[in-house]
Parts: C-alpha cells; sequence; structure tokens
C-alpha cells in the first residue's frame, strides 16, 4: 500500500504539514517496507485549484491513502471519486503518522475538514470577510494575493511558514478591487464556482482515462 503524507519536508523526520493542497511537501510510503520517495508539491503557489492539482499527483504516482491535517471539498471530491482513502488529524512526524495510521489511530475522513480556499495564507493570523490583497491571513478567509477569501478568519494555528515565492513586490498593486454590491459579488462567486466545475471536469476525464489504462 502506498501511503501519501503531507509533509514539511522530503523526509520520514519531517513534520507533518496540516495541509494538503498547500503542503510544501508529499512523502509517498510504502507501508510494508517503509521505503519512501518524496516530491515538492508544484501546486503550493497555485492561484487557485490547488486541492484539486495536488489530488491530481497522488493519483499519478499511485497514491492509495492519503494523510494530512486537513483536506479541502475539491480535493476530497477527486481523491474519494477514485478510491483514494483519506485519514486526517494526523500529527507528529512522517513515519509516526503512517504508523498511527496502520494502528488504527487515525480515522477517515467521510468529509472534507475545512472549506474551499482554506490555507492560502503564508503564515499565522486571522481575517474576516471578504479578504483581499497580498494579507498574510492563515485562516479560512484570508487569500494570498489575487484571491478572494469567504470564510470568518477560522485559522488552523498549526501552518507552517510558506517557502518564499517569486513573485515581485511589485505586482502587490494590482490585487482586484473588492466588489462593493451584492451583484458583484455574486457575479464574481458564481465565475469563481465555474472555473473550479470545469477543473473539476477535467481531472474526472482525467481519473477515467486513468482507469481504463
Amino acid at each position: 500500500m502506498k501511503i501519501c503524507v503531507t509533509a514539511t519536508a522530503g523526509d520520514l523526520n519531517a513534520q507533518v504539514d496540516p495541509r494538503f493542497g498547500r503542503s510544501q511537501y508529499f512523502v509517498f510510503v510504502d507501508s510494508d517496507t517503509m521505503a519512501f520517495e518524496a516530491m515538492l508539491n508544484e501546486a503550493i503557489a497555485a492561484p487557485g485549484g490547488a486541492g484539486i492539482q495536488a489530488a491530481q499527483t497522488v493519483l499519478n504516482r499511485g497514491g492509495n491513502v492519503v494523510i494530512s491535517g486537513n483536506i479541502g471539498p475539491n480535493a476530497f471530491q477527486v481523491l474519494s471519486t477514485a478510491g483514494v482513502r483519506i485519514a486526517t488529524g494526523a500529527y507528529g512526524t512522517v513515519k509516526e503518522a503512517v504508523e498511527m495510521y496502520k494502528a488504527g489511530r487515525l480515522s477517515e475522513a467521510g468529509i472534507s475538514t475545512v472549506a474551499t480556499h482554506a490555507g492560502m495564507g503564508a503564515g499565522a493570523g486571522t481575517g474576516a470577510g471578504l479578504g483581499m490583497g497580498i494579507g498574510m491571513g492563515g485562516g479560512r478567509g484570508g487569500g494570498r494575493g489575487r484571491g478572494m477569501g469567504m470564510g470568518r478568519g477560522m485559522g488552523l494555528g498549526m501552518q507552517q511558514p510558506m517557502p518564499p515565492q517569486p513573485q515581485p513586490q511589485a505586482q502587490a498593486p494590482q490585487a482586484p478591487i473588492a466588489p462593493k454590491t451584492k451583484e458583484e459579488e455574486i457575479e464574481q462567486l458564481s465565475s469563481m464556482a465555474s472555473r473550479l466545475e470545469k477543473d473539476l471536469e477535467e481531472v474526472k476525464k482525467r481519473i477515467e482515462e486513468l482507469k481504463k489504462r
């Protein structure tokens, strides 16, 4: 059985990263031999759809189980549709998390544990309402860069610092302006939902192609 653990570094002694879509590393562990391979999560700096991209990486690598602190709804749907088991609430090192799962001390999630866009912040802090700009919000609501947060600022409190991003500071003033009316907000949210639905359809098609091989 191949287990994918979200981690802050690329080895068995690394701490579990509580985020899935924006985890720093994925460590794939053979549950029988504890042999492992690690890879950087290329979706960590994605402006949107990080959970779906990360889930696709797990499928491409043949992962059977995902172990993390939390998982969002889009990633949960992609993984569960493909038959991947998902265990949340993990902590400690990668090795400890795998041993906890094998011993039945990690419960498998039946639903997502965080809202969409959770974990986009780079550090600690909270943001209420509609976050915008380059804020460092670490909760459900704070947006990093150009996205819109939709939560009440309920931060996880365990997030590790993200690696420095290559974006130049001069681009910061280009962040989108928050909608001023209800109609504008509905239009923006509907557009975001449409893009996510399109991404999800592409992932489902890819899953079906992989199943036919």
